[in-house]
Order: structure tokens, then sequence, then C-alpha cells
């Protein structure tokens, strides 16, 4: 499959990130916020580390009415957030609502063992097969796996796979879940900016996921193959935490790079979470093909259908799982 740009016009019976109808439309003002020159200026040609950590400290304030404001204050900018299958309705903090979890139930997981599913609610953008150790974040943008993992096992397992460039808005559910069962041995750290990775920003910033904050979690999967799950940070919120480590990765980690671990999940079962909306791409070994009928524009809630391995290699099932929260 050809690499694609991301966030193209959907085809009609597409799902969207498009609004629906009843979704209240920005304000004038707000609008002219958004355009695209004065949005890429806006947040891209600011103190991006140092309103980034202020951005953290403000939005863990535990500041009650003042939650709610804020709240409906970032609806004017996100007009799609929806908290309606949030397990929770109220929020201590800004930060509480980012990292909010979902009701059970209400994200089952595609019960099929062939099938390897989004591991987030996610846009899906550029995705295709790597041209060997290149691949592209927009038409015209590549860059290469050397550059992103910054790994050469990595880069060699990876080279003439499938990729794929999912992003979370804002507004999304901002954690990510195991796309099949797997263990993950050790997760590679590289520290970096906070670039805004917004289609607007990846039209212009050339490499940028390479230059930004990110994790690299591995996953091997029973019966051979392998995903790679980079999380990139972004600004505002620069943060990520996996249920496999017990600190967070941030601006202030210091390493080492390489962070051993030994974790063993199985599908749909939560890794992480960012602080923020960013960005994941999903890097599959050669052999990991896309399900049929994928466009970049879509919507893809995390469960559904996103890989499907060849027919030889099917593992035996795990039991059907939907999205369970501690």
């Amino acid at each position: 499959m050809p690499p694609t740009a991301a966030d193209p016009a959907p085809s009609p019976g597409t799902r969207s990130d498009l609004a629906p109808p009843t979704t209240p439309r920005p304000s004038p003002w707000l609008r002219l916020l958004l355009q695209e020159d004065l949005n890429f200026l806006l947040t891209n040609r600011i103190p991006r580390r140092f309103a980034t950590r202020c951005m953290g400290w403000f939005s863990k304030l535990p500041t009650g009415p003042l939650t709610r404001v804020t709240i409906a204050l970032w609806r004017q900018f996100a007009p799609d957030l929806d908290l309606s299958e949030s397990r929770h309705q109220r929020f201590r903090s800004l930060h509480d609502c980012f990292v909010r979890e979902l009701r059970p139930g209400v994200r089952p997981i595609h019960p099929d063992p062939a099938v390897l599913t989004s591991p987030c609610d996610a846009i899906l953008g550029a995705h295709g097969t790597a041209r060997g150790r290149e691949v592209f974040q927009a038409k015209g943008f590549p860059y290469t796996l050397d550059e992103l993992f910054g790994d050469p096992e990595l880069v060699a397992r990876y080279q003439g796979g499938s990729f794929a460039t999912l992003r979370l808005k804002s507004s999304f559910y901002h954690r990510f879940h195991a796309p099949a069962d797997g263990r993950i041995d050790r997760v590679v750290y590289l520290a970096g900016d906070t670039w805004n990775v917004n289609p607007i920003a990846l039209a212009r910033i050339e490499r940028l996921f390479c230059r930004n904050e990110r994790a690299v979690v591995e996953l091997h999967l029973p019966g051979g193959g392998s995903l790679a799950l980079v999380a990139v940070a972004a600004i505002l919120v620069a943060s990520i935490r996996l249920h496999c480590l017990p600190f967070p990765l941030h601006l202030r980690y210091r390493g080492p790079n390489v962070i051993p671990c030994a974790a063993t999940v199985h599908k749909g079962e939560e890794l992480g979470w960012f602080e923020h909306g960013s960005t994941i791409l999903l890097f599959a070994t050669p052999g990991l093909d896309f399900v049929p009928g994928l466009q970049a524009g879509q919507r893809l809630r995390m469960g559904e259908p996103l890989l499907r391995r060849p027919a030889a290699a099917a593992v035996p099932p795990s039991p059907t799982r939907t999205l369970e929260t501690a």
C-alpha cells in the first residue's frame, strides 16, 4: 500500500473527525484563531518547553469550580469534546479530564486473534509500507527509521514493514492499549522538543516526529512478528506514562535511554496514557498487513481492526475483551 497524506478530506460514508451536525460551531473570533497561519504561529512560535511546563503545572491544580470553567473554555477550541463515555463526570483538575478513563464496555475489542486492533482512539494519517527505511509524516515529508528509533536493531526489524500514523486530538480519550497479546522487554526513550503535531505542523516541519520527545514500546507477538508503538509527545503537557515503568517519561527525565522491563500484556489491555493529545506511530514487521478499506482521515476507535496476520500465522484466541478500567 503506498503512503498516503495525513488528514485529507474523507470520502462519503467514511467516519472522520468532523463534528456531528449537533455540535456547536466555533465562534467567528475562534475560527480566526484556527486559521492555518495563525494556528501555526501560536502553537509553534512560542517558548514551547516553558509553555509545556507551565501547562503541566496548571493542569494539575485541583481548582474545583475553575476546572469546570476551564473545561467549558476548552470546548470552545475543541467542540467535539465528548465526556458522555467517561467513567466520571466530575473532575478535580484539568489533568484529570485529559487522562479520563472510559466506562467499561464502551470500546469492544475485536475478538479475532488474527486481527491486530487500533491501540487508541485516533485519526488515521499517513500509512502504508515503508520504502526500506523511509516512511512519511505527510505527503512530500519523509523521515527515516534511523532518525526515529535511534536503534539499529529496531531499524532492521521494521524496514519494509507496515506503518500507520495515529493522531490523538486533544479532545480524544488519551489512553492507549495493546493491539494484541504480547511481551514487552524494554522501552526506548528519546528526549526531544515539544512541537505541535497537528496536520498544519506536519505539512510544514520536516522530520517532525524525529524532533519530539518520544518513547518506543515494542510488543513481541506470540507465533512471531512484532509491533513498535512510538508514543510521540507534543506541546503543553509532554508527558508519557507507561504501566510497565514505575516513573513518568517527560522533559525532566535524564535517562537511561534504554529501559529494561518485563511485562506480558493481553489484547486490549491498557499500556499507558498521554497527558495531552499527541500521536502514536505504529510499525509492524513485514507480513502484518492492513485490513482492507482503511483511508487517511478516517476516525478509528480503540479496539477496532487495523492489521491482520497471515492465515498461516493465526494464534489461539484470547478471551473476548472490552475496555476495562481499574
